[in-house]
């Protein structure tokens, strides 16, 4: 049991680094490409799948949880009034498309999961 709480918080404060990394990242682009988003939603893809299968559904549950809370919390004003995720299509993308990668990864078939062999033919 123990090692599975600390997987968790592992997990939580992997959403959290990955949450802040995107988010500081996501408007880059490159020859008015939108680099930085697409690789920013290529980490939050890769981070909920590396919980679900490292631990399963709660591990993916906390990586969710430590991103939402920190792309919410950059996501308000600063003290100058600036933001870090605009009112705009990369920002909404940004915070509503890693939602939906996270969605996407908890719905994946548990199969794919996995370690014992599927027992199809050999």
């Amino acid at each position: 049991m123990p090692g599975l709480v600390g997987r968790v918080l592992l997990a939580l404060l992997l959403g959290a680094v990955i949450g802040l990394v995107g988010t500081v990242t996501h408007r880059s682009t490159w020859a008015d490409l939108p680099v930085g988003l697409v690789l920013a939603l290529v980490m939050t893809l890769a981070t909920a799948v590396l919980c679900r299968a490292w631990t399963g559904t709660g591990a993916l549950l906390a990586a969710g949880a430590g991103w939402l809370v920190t792309v919410q919390l950059l996501a308000t004003d600063g003290p100058g009034g600036d933001v870090l995720v605009p009112a705009d299509l990369t920002g909404y993308l940004w915070t509503y498309g890693g939602l939906v990668l996270f969605a996407v990864a908890a719905f994946l078939p548990r199969r794919w999961f996995d370690d014992e062999p599927s027992g199809g033919p050999e």
